[in-house]
């Protein structure tokens, strides 16, 4: 059975053992926004291990030299990024669903012309209105 990446189970002590950072650094990042636990009942925070892995982020990204400020913009873009991924992919899989939706209602489409009368004229799809020479037949008696 595979563990839920977003399923809040760390304390901030084992959170922060399996970040490699000091308990005090998570209270800081969570006052800055950078990562935001859940709370439990108590109002302590539960970390899970999307919230670890960011955790390292913000570490590797501040051991180059970028400012908790900086950071706290990589994260944002970062998630933008991800959610406009998954957007344009529902976008794909609608388009995708529209073009099935009108290739199925092609076979029963109908296709309208204008008669030699000004009426609307129904015709099967491909077919073309007869030629005007054909179309007016003139009775002689």
């Amino acid at each position: 059975m595979a563990l839920d990446a977003n399923a809040p189970l760390f304390v901030i002590s084992v959170a922060a053992e399996l970040a490699e950072m000091h308990p005090q650094t998570l209270r800081q990042y969570d006052r800055l926004g950078l990562v935001s636990p859940s709370r439990a009942p108590g109002r302590s925070r539960r970390y899970s291990q999307r919230d670890v892995d960011m955790l390292r982020e913000v570490q590797r990204l501040s051991q180059e030299g970028v400012s908790l400020e900086g950071i706290k913009r990589i994260l944002e873009l970062e998630n933008q990024v991800d959610a406009l991924r998954s957007r344009v992919r529902e976008l794909g899989e609608e388009v995708v669903a529209l073009r099935a939706q009108q290739a199925a209602q092609r076979g029963d489409s109908r296709v309208f012309a204008a008669g030699l009368a000004g009426d609307v004229v129904s015709l099967a799809r491909g077919q073309r209105p007869r030629p005007r020479s054909q179309a007016l037949m003139i009775w002689k008696p």
